[in-house]
């Protein structure tokens, strides 16, 4: 099973690893979505849609839908407190 943002828990990091350009919006791909940049996952809202993340410095939020086409190696597996 691939990882992606969508199984990421609250604190892990990952390195974006691939994705399908045309399923994203173009505003996630300005924002530095792109394969190489670094991911955190930052919260997850009360319904567990959508998730907050850090990507390159800026605070994002995505739907799960679309988190789960974002794959990931992850780098850092801790757990925020």
């Amino acid at each position: 099973m691939d990882i992606t943002v969508a199984n990421l828990r609250r604190g892990q990091k990952g390195i974006i690893k691939d994705f399908e350009p045309e399923t994203l919006p173009i505003k996630l791909l300005e924002l530095g979505c792109l394969p190489g940049n670094e991911v955190e996952l930052l919260h997850i809202a009360p319904l567990k849609d959508p998730l907050y993340i850090n990507v390159n410095g800026s605070h994002i939020a995505i739907r799960r839908s679309v988190a789960s086409q974002i794959e990931l190696i992850v780098v850092e597996d801790s757990v925020a407190r």
